[in-house]
């Protein structure tokens, strides 16, 4: 397996006529979900997009945390906790048919909570892959909070 460094190109390709229509994309891949008609929940739809990295960054935090010389057992516990729970409220909330939009709020709602613990937590280390980890944490949560606010009942 190759290591990637800071140096290697984006592994998106930059092409010149690619326009923002035709780039990949969470929230168009919603869009086209029949029962939501091309119309998407905009702050759930930022948050499913941090959702997806953020879980990412906190595994890779916890295991860049293991390999470090001091005691980082709570850092890691809190990282793998705040990945699971970001990758179920990202499952639940992509569901598109059908609708529990208590279940979806409350996620995002627990979501926000354990990204705002992660973050407090790896700000108390001075290590770069926990101040990333606190960032996406911290604009993860910022990002629930608002999807759960625009979360609402059927009609």
């Amino acid at each position: 397996m190759g290591t990637v460094s800071a140096t290697d190109p984006p592994l998106k390709r930059n092409v010149a006529d690619e326009s923002e229509e035709n780039a990949m994309s969470i929230r168009k891949m919603i869009s086209l979900h029949p029962s939501v008609h091309g119309h998407v929940n905009q702050p759930l739809g930022d948050a499913v997009h941090h959702l997806m990295y953020c879980a990412k960054m906190c595994r890779s935090c916890a295991d860049a945390c293991s390999a470090e010389a001091t005691d980082m057992v709570q850092c890691i516990r809190l990282c793998l906790d705040c990945a699971d729970i970001c990758d179920a409220t990202c499952n639940v909330a992509l569901r598109q048919t059908g609708n529990d939009e208590q279940t979806v709020r409350e996620l995002l709602e627990l979501c926000a909570r354990t990204c705002d613990s992660c973050a407090a937590e790896c700000e108390r280390h001075d290590h770069e892959h926990c101040r990333l980890c606190a960032q996406m944490c911290r604009e993860c949560a910022e990002d629930c909070r608002n999807a759960a606010e625009a979360v609402t009942e059927p009609a």
